[in-house]
């Protein structure tokens, strides 16, 4: 709720006689009424107890009934505190009514549809899929994306800078992001010559992040296997076709189905001694190898903020989708000692976070 103003007490007393005195009075009474009737307003118009849908690609729910510790920490908590630096705590002014698809991209319509028959005030939708339920179920309702990948390509936006519509958010990706991270993999293991790229055909990298990839791996020596995956079954025969061609390098797209089965995928890249890079640290604080890319978390956060912005009466036509500014290289030199990675030692020595 917006804070209420200060009513200053001040004296009226005049030197200039009466009729300065009684105009004074009627400016200051003329005041004080203003500043009276600011606050009823402003708690007339937040009496309400606003509603927010919540449409997440993945899994966030135990079959007891808790939050998965994962999105718990990693989402969940982020989000809630973004809201809490607009105002908004849920349980005392704003409710939030969560849907989760559970890595099954056709359940997400009627999820949608759930919640814009809620009538809720904004929706935040995580990851590329919902983005794009969301999108298709209102051109209403307000929606926050959360790492929706490239946006203006996959036409939620007309610009980063200026969205438009209804939808805006915080993205993950940024320009060159991709080959920066089969470049740190090459330089920390310069014989690397064939590199398996994972990543679930439910949510297509941005094709900005797949071209990057094809530019920059002619110019590194390496040629690319596209492995696709699409749900936690497929993981065996994605492991197999790795194993098959023979793959010495291994790159992972972090979406919610990988973040999902991360340790088996960095249980297989490290039994299989095959050097990995991912683009999330929560792989590496599983044991990964090492990681390069922005703070999950911490997009939520910004996605939460931005939920709360909207519901202090700010348009998601006029807030620019926000890109990450800072990434961050993190080495798992327990595993890498544990499996027989010898890194680069110019690497190690540039490594923003190392964890022993």
């Amino acid at each position: 709720m917006a804070p209420s103003p200060a009513c200053h007490r001040g004296q009226v007393a005049s030197a200039h006689g009466k009729r300065n005195v009684r105009m004074r009075r009627r400016e200051f009474m003329t005041l004080l009424c203003g500043s009276a009737l600011y606050p009823l307003t402003a708690r007339a118009q937040q009496s309400r107890i606003r509603r927010i849908g919540y449409l997440d690609y993945g899994a966030g729910i135990l079959p007891s009934g808790g939050f998965a510790p994962f999105h718990d920490n990693y989402r969940r908590k982020p989000f809630l505190e973004g809201l809490r630096e607009s105002g908004w705590v849920e349980g005392q002014n704003v409710t939030i009514d969560r849907r989760f698809a559970a890595g099954q991209a056709d359940r997400l319509p009627a999820l949608a549809a759930e919640l814009v028959a809620l009538n809720v005030d904004a929706l935040l939708a995580a990851a590329t899929p919902a983005a794009k339920a969301a999108q298709n179920a209102t051109k209403r309702i307000p929606i926050v994306m959360a790492d929706p990948g490239d946006a203006v390509h996959l036409g939620f936006v007309s610009s980063l800078a200026r969205p438009g519509g209804n939808i805006t958010g915080v993205t993950s990706l940024a320009p060159e992001v991709a080959a920066k991270r089969i470049a740190l993999l090459k330089e920390a293991f310069p014989k690397t010559a064939r590199v398996a790229v994972l990543w679930n055909s439910a949510i297509p990298p941005a094709e900005l992040a797949l071209n990057e990839l094809r530019a920059a791996a002619p110019m590194l020596g390496i040629d690319l296997q596209f492995v696709e995956v699409t749900g936690p079954p497929g993981f065996a025969d994605a492991f197999a076709a790795i194993t098959r061609d023979s793959a010495d390098g291994l790159f992972v797209f972090p979406d919610p189905l990988t973040f999902g089965n991360r340790e088996s995928i960095v249980g297989f890249a490290n039994k299989n001694s095959i050097p990995a890079m991912f683009g999330a640290r929560e792989f590496v604080e599983v044991g990964g190898l090492m990681s390069y890319g922005s703070d999950y978390p911490a997009m939520f956060r910004r996605a939460g903020n931005y939920v709360g912005r909207i519901l202090n009466g700010e348009s998601p036509a006029e807030l620019p989708i926000e890109q990450p500014t800072k990434f961050e290289l993190i080495i798992n030199l327990k595993t890498a000692r544990a499996f027989g990675f010898d890194i680069a030692p110019t690497l190690l020595a540039r490594t923003d976070e190392v964890i022993e």
